[in-house]
């Protein structure tokens, strides 16, 4: 696919004008760079969407007026949860939890029915954070056990853009956004941080995980000696589980890599946001803040099971982040700036369906595969918005919503929007006419859903074509049967060649479009380093992270070297395309 891919670009460079390109207006270079194929629909929908601005703004500066500053934003969001399992009860009463508050969340607010993400943690978290597929940044590697790489400097996150316009950020939970030191969130923006650098395995890389054989071999001091082993440097022996840090200020290490400490990781993280939620709103400060909880643990913990399902992700849904978004709620409201804030409660991507330990409970529901699948149900994820007096109540939305999305809407409900930088592809879209005026207001009708590094699939309104495809013989032809029609076929099985084939040549012009404009703003990489470096209180095991443990004048190299080469690590071309079995 790449070679034909870079032959077509070649060959379309002299058609570019037939694409698409003359849609851009001549001050482009001063406004936001989105992807290629907003302009197309900006083209088409543009005088509309200018009309509809000037009522948003009226409204806007209304409500400014009213509470005398810009609304609070509050983004909250949770792992590897399938379409259903949160907001609809009936599924819920299959699935054997109950979340009471997200549901009163959803009736009070909108229940996305289209909202689409990255298909993994990391990935899901960069976009979020700055508004661009991973692909754009390097940030499509899910972040493991000294990953030794991060989001750039010169990534810019929502927390930049919200403080220039004068707001207090703040990120508490799981950021897993890397281990190098610019990666930090404080680093990256907000004022204040509590954060790990990686995911829900941090319960396993414990001595209670090692004695339960979560992990093997990570603790060696617990294990037999191996009187075969020669290379005391392969296992790692030092890393933080979680940090603080505020913004230019120290990091230190929050407790240890116990356990015990891994169990309080949430309540002292929800603890943080709900305190920093009132500290602002006394101060009369609009804020913006983020929780994304670590949700359970990967070790069985027998007095949270409160779930019928009794399992790791009803019982972190059930006790741990429905209790916490009700207490926002709740706080939002004693507060009395409940009609002030906006509230997005959602899941990172689908469910962790392949590979997942025992007893977890992760399953597909409507929509076929999970998390790491270009598949629905790998990107399409329960999300629900909350705003008291402004949003209308009740609504079920059909439209197309990308999590990139809402780094440009925030940024325009904070009055922040000449703080986007210009330089980038931004991949999000405004979509406040989505959230104050309902269904059918969205800005976007398409979504390029990635595999790492790899385009997977392109939707376009009801339409999905894979480019990794399940036909590899039509494939080769130029005819694959590789185009779905969602709503008759979620779990995406039948793909459609005779029915569909005219979807070929509007679904490559997409391709085309999204490829040239990657070459006219070429992606960047990710930040290579030495991990959890810059902690004032940095244990022994950690600062010898920056010391090799061989002498380097034993050595014909230099052994950090590999650091300035992980971004040459291959995914596989010939990964398996029959996702979700």
């Amino acid at each position: 696919m790449a070679k034909t891919l870079k032959h077509r670009l070649k060959r379309c460079a002299a058609a570019v004008a037939f694409l698409g390109w003359t849609a851009l207006p001549a001050s482009a270079e001063d406004k936001i760079v989105h992807d290629a194929e907003f302009y197309v629909l900006q083209a088409q929908n543009g005088e509309r969407w200018a009309a509809e601005d000037k009522v948003l703004d009226q409204k806007l500066q209304e409500l400014r007026e009213k509470f005398g500053r810009p609304p609070n934003i509050i983004h909250i969001m949770w792992d590897d949860t399938a379409f259903g399992d949160v907001g609809i009860p009936a599924i819920q009463k299959v699935r054997g939890l109950e979340t009471p508050n997200i549901n009163k969340m959803a009736e009070d607010g909108i229940l996305f029915t289209r909202m689409y993400t990255e298909v993994g943690c990391t990935p899901s978290r960069a976009a979020s954070a700055t508004g661009r597929h991973p692909v754009r940044n390097g940030m499509y590697n899910i972040g493991m056990l000294l990953e030794s790489h991060g989001i750039r400097d010169e990534e810019v996150t929502i927390a930049e853009v919200l403080s220039q316009a004068g707001y207090a950020t703040a990120f508490h939970g799981k950021w897993h956004l890397g281990d190098v030191e610019q990666s930090y969130p404080h680093n990256q923006g907000f004022d204040e941080a509590f954060f790990t650098g990686y995911n829900q395995i941090l319960s396993l890389w414990t001595r209670v995980g090692e004695g339960g054989n979560g992990t093997m071999g990570l603790y060696e001091d617990m294990l037999p000696a191996d009187p075969y082993k020669l290379d005391d440097t392969f296992i790692t022996k030092g890393w933080v589980q979680v940090a603080e840090g505020v913004k230019g200020g120290e990091t230190r290490q929050w407790g240890d890599n116990s356990y015990e400490n891994y169990l309080k990781i949430d309540p002292e993280a929800q603890r943080r946001t709900l305190e920093f939620i009132e500290r602002q709103a006394k101060a009369d400060k609009p804020f913006y803040v983020a929780n994304w909880p670590m949700m359970a643990s990967f070790i069985p913990n027998p007095p949270q099971k409160c779930s019928v399902a009794r399992s790791l992700l009803q019982n972190g849904l059930q006790c741990n982040v429905d209790p916490f978004i009700g207490q926002v709620m709740a706080k939002l409201k004693e507060l009395g700036v409940a009609e002030n804030t906006l509230l997005i409660a959602m899941a990172d991507n689908g469910p962790m369906s392949h590979n997942s330990p025992p007893g977890t409970g992760f399953t597909e529901t409507i929509f076929r595969g999970g998390k790491g699948d270009f598949l629905e149900g790998g990107a399409r994820v329960p999300a629900f918005a909350w705003w008291p007096g402004v949003i209308e109540t009740g609504q079920v939305v059909g439209d197309i919503i990308h999590e990139t999305d809402l780094f440009t809407t925030f940024a325009r409900l904070g009055g922040a929007t000449q703080h986007i930088p210009t330089d980038r592809v931004i991949d999000g879209v405004d979509q406040t006419a989505l959230l104050l005026n309902g269904d059918t207001h969205s800005r976007r009708d398409y979504v390029f859903i990635y595999a790492g590094p790899k385009l997977g699939a392109t939707v376009k309104g009801n339409y999905k074509r894979h480019w990794i495809s399940p036909d590899p013989v039509g494939e080769a032809s130029g005819i694959p049967a590789a185009f779905y029609f969602l709503p008759s076929d979620t779990r995406e099985r039948k793909p459609m060649l005779t029915n569909l084939i005219h979807l070929k040549r509007p679904f490559n012009r997409m391709l085309l479009r999204h490829e040239l404009w990657r070459q006219k703003y070429p992606d960047s990489s990710d930040a290579n380093g030495i991990p959890w470096t810059g902690l004032t209180d940095a244990s022994p095991e950690v600062q010898a992270l920056a010391k090799p443990q061989i002498d380097r004048s034993k050595l014909p190299f230099d052994p950090l070297e590999y650091v300035e080469h992980l971004d040459e690590l291959p995914f596989d071309p010939d990964m398996d395309p029959d996702f979700g079995q």
